[in-house]
């Protein structure tokens, strides 16, 4: 079966780490050019230029040009399909932590007293 290309959507535009990355880094704020990811990163300028273009083309960050630099910035809102398809097994996640509490809370019940409070020497 082909793999779906990585433009059809968000899904297959984050299932690569470095563009994972650059999202990352997109996300701590503002606008960044090629050249300052390129830095961050150490990715080679034009893998750094290919995986813009993937996010561009999906909508994941949008491009201005300032003079002759090219800024890009993260749109964050267009990452809201992957949210909400997460969001349908955050119950495991959330059973497994409920799971966790009670059997922490049952082990500080079992400890005996003496443990619990000790006696301060005067």
């Amino acid at each position: 079966m082909a793999r779906a290309a990585t433009t059809s959507d968000v899904f297959n535009a984050i299932a690569e780490p470095r563009r994972r990355r650059i999202i990352d880094l997109l996300a701590g704020g503002g606008e960044q050019a090629v050249g300052d990811l390129v830095r961050t990163t150490r990715f080679r300028q034009p893998d750094v230029s290919k995986h813009l273009n993937v996010l561009r083309r999906v909508r994941l960050v949008s491009v201005s040009r300032h003079g002759r630099r090219r800024l890009y910035r993260l749109n964050p809102g267009e990452l809201k399909p992957v949210h909400d398809w997460v969001k349908n097994y955050e119950r495991f996640w959330t059973h497994q932590l409920d799971r966790i509490k009670a059997r922490a809370e049952k082990m500080a019940r079992e400890q005996s007293p003496s443990q619990q409070n000790p006696k301060q020497e005067k």
